[in-house]
């Protein structure tokens, strides 16, 4: 494992890994926190299916409903900071088991692989920093020392420059278009990646 920390691939896999995570989440909590319908807007269910009069008795809650917004959009962010991802992936974890058993006890259709996909991703998260999550099980806490990439503010900014696009689009928009806010967000994750290459590459010219 100490291996496979080392290596700059690994790391800027997790980094966006992270990324992804919790712009998929942003994204889908405004809704609630702005008090809408998820079924009205996703247009996949109908009055007639078990699975409507769930997120409807949801919705008809009120503060519930707009408390698992804040949940999803504090996790999200978190783990879009990179400086404070080890806690969003906790605090993320139980929110994304949640949906994942919601989704098996449903007809979602492909609905549970995409949220299998995301709860394997945390649970990846959660072990590339097993080391430091040891202390929650009684076990001595281990820091490797090892120069971790996502502590280069690049990454940082990139992450709040995702989360405030993310934001201001759902916060701004109702009638969204998830190809164009996946379009802008993988532009704006390319652009950083070449950035931090062309960072590496002077930094190898000066030696």
């Amino acid at each position: 494992m100490q291996k496979i920390k080392t290596n700059i691939c690994a790391q800027i896999f997790i980094i966006y890994t992270r990324y992804l995570i919790g712009g998929c989440f942003i994204f889908a909590s405004l809704i609630k926190i702005k008090g809408n319908r998820f079924t009205s807007e996703s247009g996949a269910l109908n009055p007639i299916d078990s699975a409507w009069h769930f997120f409807e008795t949801l919705y008809q809650s009120g503060l519930y409903w707009k408390f698992i917004g804040i949940s999803q959009l504090l996790a999200g962010f978190l783990l879009m900071t990179q400086k404070y991802a080890k806690l969003g992936a906790l605090v993320n974890f139980p929110i994304i088991i949640n949906i994942f058993i919601i989704t098996l006890s449903y007809s979602f259709g492909f609905t549970p692989l995409l949220a299998a996909m995301l709860l394997i991703a945390n649970m990846l998260l959660i072990i590339w920093d097993w080391n430091e999550f040891k202390m929650f099980f009684n076990l001595m806490p281990t820091f490797d020392g090892t120069q971790r990439l996502e502590n280069d503010k690049l990454w940082i900014r990139i992450g709040l420059l995702l989360f405030l696009f993310t934001f201001s689009y759902r916060v701004l928009v109702d009638n969204y278009d998830v190809i164009f806010w996946l379009v802008i967000c993988i532009s704006i994750g390319l652009v950083g990646l070449i950035v931090w290459l062309s960072k590496q590459k002077k930094k190898v010219l000066k030696l």
